[in-house]
């Protein structure tokens, strides 16, 4: 681990920040929400901001409290495409300024922190109907203005997988005049949907004026990590890694095909480990750190974790870059447990015991 640093209020610009030190930021709200009981997997509509604004208002806390200096607004999937999915359009507005009501909130809590408005891939986006893309591009101005109305510091723009959409979504966050977060979650292929390269798509982005590109979601450390490298290489810009903490492989380089060859006796009914059998895949909080240290000994400063977060894994990520948090206050100290510690009080023979145990 680097060595620590209290968590002090900041003050200045997204990039003179970034350019000060490591910025953290929590996402994966929708995993751990579902997990938690508050939303539907497989739907993932973050209702939530409306029927139980004091679960989300508790995980924004319980994130920030973990290390996480951004307090991103919880409209992910709360685009008006996916409420017509679920026959709830007439609740598109509301959920958005609730949800960005919330984060304004718990941000304000703490000096310093930052409010994030969010726009995502909307699921819809056809690379060759004009009529799709004039439509995600409505989509987008509406939840930005709304960010903007509400008193957001920053957009953040994530898990694009096609180029086009990802540039149309910068285009609409840089004319909200705030800083901008893009980042882009390619999948299984190794490019973008539309054919357009990883690293190309992240030039593209800066070129476009995005204060920070980079990746987030889909893929765990091991996948994201070599992508990394050659974004680092190839933008000027601050460069993001949020990834989800699963062990994908070369083999399977996304969440959504991960198989587990543990010899399953209860697989799960839809035939697959994604979304919600994924837990024996996951990768321990050291890996979290780890992939932390090394991604910002490359220069990435925007650093976090998504789909499958928990404040644990934030709170590795900020400590791996030398941050004490809240929450450090509760770190492992393995030196008081009954039998691995090494306290005068812990009797022999209970110790003697763990190599047996």
């Amino acid at each position: 681990m680097a060595s620590s640093t209290d968590r002090t209020p900041s003050t200045g610009t997204l990039t003179e920040r970034l350019d000060a030190g490591p910025l953290i930021c929590a996402e994966g709200f929708l995993f751990e929400l579902e997990r938690r009981g508050y939303l539907t997997a497989g739907e993932f509509v973050p209702e939530v901001a409306l029927e139980d604004p004091d679960a989300l208002r508790a995980l924004h806390r319980d994130f920030q409290r973990a290390g996480s200096d951004v307090v991103e607004a919880f409209t992910y999937n709360g685009h008006r495409e996916k409420m017509r999915v679920i026959g709830k359009e007439e609740l598109l507005e509301p959920l958005n300024r609730a949800a960005l009501r919330i984060a304004r909130e718990v941000a304000d809590a703490r000096p310093g922190d930052l409010v994030a408005g969010n726009i995502s891939n909307t699921n819809m986006w056809d690379p060759a109907d004009a009529s799709t893309q004039a439509e995600v591009r409505g989509m987008f101005e509406e939840m930005v203005g709304w960010a903007v109305e509400e008193g957001a510091d920053i957009i953040v723009g994530e898990t694009f997988y096609y180029a086009g959409e990802a540039l149309t979504a910068l285009e609409v966050a840089r004319s909200s005049g705030l800083p901008v977060v893009l980042t882009v979650a390619p999948m299984a292929q190794n490019a973008m949907m539309d054919e357009v390269g990883i690293v190309e798509v992240c030039q593209r982005l800066e070129q476009g004026g995005a204060d920070v590109v980079g990746m987030n979601c889909f893929r765990g450390p091991e996948t994201m990590m070599p992508w990394l490298r050659e974004i680092r290489a190839a933008v000027s810009c601050h460069v993001a890694a949020l990834p989800v903490p699963y062990r994908t492989t070369d083999a399977e380089p996304t969440f959504f095909n991960l198989t587990d060859d543990r010899g399953v006796t209860v697989p799960s009914p839809h035939g697959r480990t994604f979304p919600t059998a994924l837990d024996p895949l996951y990768t321990n909080r050291y890996e979290i750190g780890k992939f932390a240290v090394d991604a910002h000994e490359l220069g990435v400063s925007y650093l976090g974790v998504c789909c499958g977060a928990s404040p644990m894994h934030i709170r590795q990520v900020a400590e791996a870059v030398g941050l004490t948090t809240e929450a450090s206050r509760f770190s492992e100290n393995m030196s008081n447990h009954f039998m691995y510690g090494d306290n005068a009080r812990l009797p022999e023979h209970i110790k003697a015991l763990g190599s047996e145990a």
